[in-house]
């Protein structure tokens, strides 16, 4: 059985995390994207938990905990990234693993990133490494995705969209599909 747990990054009451106007959260943006993406996982044949909930923030280490315990094949992140707390230019996709990270990680992120700038045409600012919680503490091949900034005007218009939300559902969809096909599973 393919299992894969999704996390709709931060939760709703995390401060900070909003367009510098206000009219957005990013929890909004994660939670749709990862429900749109459940579906689309779903349909393939892969059973979806997620390490979110909609009424609270689940600490870092009880999503990680969540994941280990239920024997994920893979945990995806997703989130919308921000520079500063003001409007600015920086733009783009990005996707992290852990700097000592699995080959499996690895490979995940590089379809992650190519079916996320393929799906939505936005900037590829690349595969990245940094220390998060979510990708250092996991068992499994974990990544964390950021899909546009939420301090840029421009993205931040799309990432109140619809549409772009299930660009970017499909994208993370066909890339686990292709992961695991590449995986021979």
């Amino acid at each position: 059985m393919k299992k894969i747990m999704l996390d709709a990054g931060h939760g709703p009451a995390t401060p900070g995390k909003r367009t510098p106007d206000g009219t957005m959260l990013e929890f909004a943006f994660n939670a749709s994207v990862s429900a749109y993406a459940e579906k689309l996982l779903k349909a393939e044949g892969i059973t979806v938990m997620t390490a979110h909930e909609p009424g609270r923030d689940v600490p870092l280490a009880e999503r990680v905990r969540k994941a280990n315990s239920w024997g994920a094949d893979a945990y995806v992140s997703i989130h919308a990234n921000a520079f500063g707390s003001g409007w600015n230019a920086a733009n783009g996709i990005e996707t992290y693993l852990y700097p000592r990270a699995q080959r499996q990680s690895e490979l995940l992120a590089k379809h992650m990133q190519a079916a996320l700038v393929c799906a939505t045409g936005r900037k590829n600012r690349g595969v990245k490494r940094a220390d998060f919680a979510v990708v250092r503490d996991t068992r499994m091949p974990a990544v964390l995705l950021e899909c546009g900034f939420m301090t840029n005007r421009q993205e931040a218009g799309l990432l109140k969209h619809d549409r772009y939300r299930r660009q970017c559902a499909n994208a993370i969809a066909f890339a686990v599909v292709n992961w695991y096909y590449g995986k021979g599973l």
